[in-house]
């Protein structure tokens, strides 16, 4: 053999280096040899640690205790500031990283990286705890109420100790994850993903540059063991040392943590999550009208490149067959157009998924399909839902003779429903409700969290502090 060719079999012998994995124990970086998981370009070495580093002791008082959330609060803004300036580099190597674990491309991490200093801007973190705890009070000490029959009482949100599950679809998780815990005044253990093992270490990192001693550094840890590691979880996910599990994540993440919920210890789940669109009839009122219905539907349904639970996979459109293809007519060059929080194009569609797109071509009328495997997107028209998952940048296009039709597909998986027009949320909203959905929105606004609404049915903070009385 030539040898050239022994050369190039040796070399291509050799696996990839591992992608250094930081773990951040009670506020301190670990970094340096450990455990290698995975295989190819996504390979990462992970550092060991203890068990018994990863809990804090009950005999004393979280860290963050005593600290007056004003002061957690504008800890957190200068943490947001930091992050944007990026001193040391922690998020870009993070976002180096990233792009080889995630499927999401560079060009859209880039600009989920970019929204992270807005999500700790103190008057936004100031909004959420009045909306969701009625004020800091609360949180600082005991807040007085009046009980039936005319006595007093006072209740007190008291600090939560919590082991959160990460998901890693999206960088915004892991920030969310932080400020909650932090404004809650909480010990966290942050269990990293294996699609996203950076984010949250290197936010932790940028907040010990600001104060390595601050009573909010200490009250963090983030490593990483394989999810369902008995070893680790039926050790640690006990009363006697965590009140909470917090967990994000597909079906068998959210399986996964069901079976250690006892006594004690609490499940907060934020679990698997679809949304859809609604578009009435009036988007046909006139070529202007269509126009803005489909370019607010395209926006929605590419929001993160479709990674998002609130990303709208099916469509319902008030019409007929013809009408509901005048849609996808134009719906469908909508979805190759960049916006402020999706790219022009998306990551590769699987094989399983071109190979059920591919076979619906051959079943017209009943389907229809717009669009090639080219990554700007596929419009799927038919009479009620596909049986396949929808994603990356599929969307489904279902004609229906009124919305109303719409509410059998619907249930408690059904996390946001962007409407059009507006007023016909009205008549829209309740039975939605009923039926399980979390959030009824305007079309369009699949970017715009606002303040003061529930997150998945529930309001985080209220569910992450644990809720103490005292009666006269």
């Amino acid at each position: 053999m030539p040898l050239e060719n022994v050369l190039e079999r040796d070399e291509a012998s050799v696996p990839p280096p591992s992608l250094p994995v930081c773990h951040i124990i009670k506020g301190w970086a670990v970094e340096g040899p450990g455990t290698v998981y995975g295989s190819g370009p996504g390979r990462f070495e992970a550092p060991e640690f203890r068990l018994t580093d990863l809990i804090w002791s009950r005999l004393e008082p979280c860290p963050a205790s005593d600290v007056p959330v004003a002061e957690i609060i504008d800890f957190l803004h200068e943490t947001g500031r930091a992050i944007g300036r990026d001193d040391k580099g922690y998020l870009a190597q993070a976002l180096d990283h990233l792009t080889v674990t995630a499927s999401l491309g560079r060009g859209l991490l880039e600009k989920l990286f970019g929204e992270l200093p807005r999500h700790f801007d103190a008057q936004a973190i100031r909004g959420t705890v009045e909306a969701e705890l009625g004020g800091t009070d609360v949180l600082d000490g005991w807040r007085e109420v009046g009980l039936a029959g005319g006595t007093t009482g006072r209740i007190r949100a008291c600090p939560p100790r919590m082991v959160h599950v990460l998901a890693g679809n999206a960088p915004v998780v892991a920030s969310l994850t932080v400020i909650r815990s932090a404004v809650t005044k909480g010990v966290s253990l942050l269990k990293l993903p294996s699609n996203d093992l950076f984010t949250a270490p290197a936010i932790l990192r940028i907040m010990a540059e600001l104060s390595p001693d601050h009573p909010v550094v200490k009250s963090f840890s983030a490593v990483y063991w394989r999810g369902g590691d008995e070893k680790v979880e039926s050790a640690l996910f006990r009363a006697q040392y965590f009140d909470k599990l917090v967990a994000w994540g597909g079906d068998a993440a959210i399986r996964g943590s069901i079976r250690y919920v006892a006594p004690g210890f609490e499940l907060v789940s934020f679990d698997p999550k679809n949304s859809i669109s609604m578009i009435g009839r009036e988007a046909f009122a006139s070529p202007e009208s269509l126009a803005e219905a489909t370019a607010a539907a395209a926006a929605d349904a590419t929001y993160n490149n479709q990674e998002a639970c609130s990303s709208a996979r099916v469509q319902y459109v008030e019409g007929n067959r013809e009408e509901a293809d005048r849609f996808c007519d134009a719906l469908w060059p909508e979805l190759g157009i960049e916006r402020e929080m999706n790219t022009a194009t998306g990551a590769p569609l699987s094989e399983k998924l071109r190979d059920e797109i591919s076979a619906l071509r051959y079943l017209e009328p009943e389907y229809k399909v717009w669009g090639e495997f080219d990554g700007r997107g596929i419009v799927i028209r038919s009479d009620k839902p596909v049986d396949f998952y929808p994603e990356g940048r599929v969307v489904n296009v279902v004609a229906v003779d009124n919305l109303k039709d719409a509410l059998r597909w619907v249930n408690v998986s059904t996390q946001t429903v962007g409407i059009h027009p507006p007023q016909r949320k009205r008549e829209l909203r309740e039975p939605l409700a009923q039926a399980g959905v979390q959030i009824v929105q305007t079309l369009g606004n699949g970017n715009n969290h606002a303040i003061g609404i529930p997150h998945d049915g529930l309001f985080p903070l209220h569910r992450f502090v644990r809720w103490v009385g005292d009666k006269d």
